[in-house]
């Protein structure tokens, strides 16, 4: 039997994680990316998603079997609503249901954090071939989504062209006032549940906003970051710490 477990990525699921997308872009046209990107550069691309959104792992018997998680549709304020999709299984662990399984977990995040648009960008053959099938289109409309958009041609890899098409999803209602959370907050602990005796909170003050960051190094989670600092604003205001 099995043991099959969905959690939030850390930093240190990095080297496994880019293992798998790295078969991707060396083998496929599932990603158009052409080369692939060191373990500092990858580690910081997850560190930036985090920071926002979802970024999650499953897991078959302990070992990670595939990575998904969200990012922005557009840069601008008003697409925040929306959110692009990306999902990669270890290319040995494919139609073992894994995918369907982390993808509606990942969709069940984002819709608690209000999000309404789910959005996918997906190579596309003209005719498949070694490099690329239909298969990501249609796992994508097994789940819900509906394609949106066709660019045609706009992909070029081992010296082939190919199309990009759009899907899309809705998962929630577009009413007036809707409001986001982030994903880190949603996953912190209420700041009631930290307690802190009024002996430490100087100290804790001072240790804790010397040692989140060290550089570019993020030393705890965002949502123990966040949940912490919380804590810390409050204090302040009631003239506990300075």
């Amino acid at each position: 039997m099995q043991n099959i477990t969905i959690r939030n990525a850390s930093l240190a699921d990095a080297p496994r994680i880019l293992e798998i997308y790295a078969w991707y872009v060396e083998h496929t046209v599932i990603t158009f990316e052409y080369d692939v990107p060191s373990l500092e550069e990858f580690e910081g691309r997850m560190r930036r998603t985090m920071q926002k959104y979802p970024y999650l792992v499953i897991e078959r018997d302990g070992r990670v079997e595939g990575y998904a998680y969200a990012g922005s549709f557009v840069s601008r304020a008003a697409y925040d609503w929306a959110c692009e999709l990306t999902i990669y299984l270890d290319h040995d662990a494919r139609k073992h249901g894994m995918g369907r399984a982390l993808y509606e977990a990942l969709a069940d995040r984002l819709q608690a954090m209000g999000i309404l648009n789910l959005y996918a960008c997906i190579g596309y053959p003209q005719v498949e071939d070694e490099y690329l099938t239909r298969n990501s289109a249609r796992f994508h409309e097994h789940l819900g989504f509906t394609l949106v958009g066709t660019f045609h041609n706009c992909g070029y890899k081992f010296g082939r062209w190919y199309d990009m098409i759009w899907m899309e999803k809705i998962i929630g209602e577009h009413g007036e006032g809707a409001e986001l959370i982030g994903f880190p907050e949603l996953e912190a602990p209420a700041a009631e549940q930290i307690v802190f005796t009024s002996g430490c909170t100087e100290a804790l003050n001072l240790a804790i906003r010397g040692s989140l960051f060290r550089g570019d190094e993020v030393l705890c989670s965002h949502a123990e970051h966040n949940a912490v600092m919380r804590v810390l604003k409050g204090l302040e205001q009631q003239g506990e710490i300075t």
